[in-house]
C-alpha cells in the first residue's frame, strides 16, 4: 500500500477511539499505524502475527464471536471481498458499531454505501439502516 494511502485510511480511521479490523491478513500496517492513537483489535479465520499495540483474535466473520466486536466504535476492513461485506455490515448493525471497508481492485460494495475518495483508494461506509 502507499504510503499516502496507508496515511489517509489510518487519518480517516483514528476518529474513533475502539478500532476492529476484519481481515487482518498479513498486511498490519494500518492496525499497526491506528494502535499509536487508538485501540485496535485485529481478527482473521488464520493465527496472524501483529504489531505490538494490536490484539489479535481468531475470528471469522461469517460466524462471529460478538463479543469480540461490542465494544467497538468501528468495525473495518480492507480489500474486504464481496461476500463478506452483507456478514461484515449485518455485524456491525447488531453490536451498533459503524462499517467502513476497502474492496478488491474493480469490486464495488454490495451493501449501500457512502463512498469516500482517498488518495489511491475509495473508502465505503455503510448506510446504517435497521436490520430486517
Amino acid at each position: 500500500m502507499r504510503p499516502a494511502t496507508r496515511d489517509a485510511l489510518v487519518d480517516r480511521l483514528a476518529r474513533y477511539e475502539r478500532l476492529v479490523e476484519v481481515g487482518v491478513g498479513n498486511r498490519s500496517d494500518v492496525a499497526a499505524a491506528l494502535a499509536e492513537r487508538a485501540s485496535v483489535t485485529a481478527t482473521d479465520v488464520h493465527d496472524r502475527p501483529v504489531p505490538d499495540g494490536v490484539r489479535f483474535v481468531r475470528d471469522d466473520v461469517t460466524d462471529p464471536d460478538e463479543s469480540v466486536y461490542r465494544d467497538a466504535d468501528v468495525i473495518y476492513a480492507l480489500n474486504l471481498p464481496p461476500e463478506l461485506h452483507r456478514p461484515a455490515w449485518d455485524l456491525a448493525r447488531r453490536v451498533d458499531a459503524a462499517f467502513l471497508f476497502t474492496t478488491l481492485g474493480g469490486d464495488g460494495p454490495s451493501v449501500p454505501t457512502i463512498p469516500e475518495t482517498l488518495p489511491g483508494e475509495t473508502l465505503f461506509r455503510a448506510r446504517r439502516s435497521p436490520l430486517p
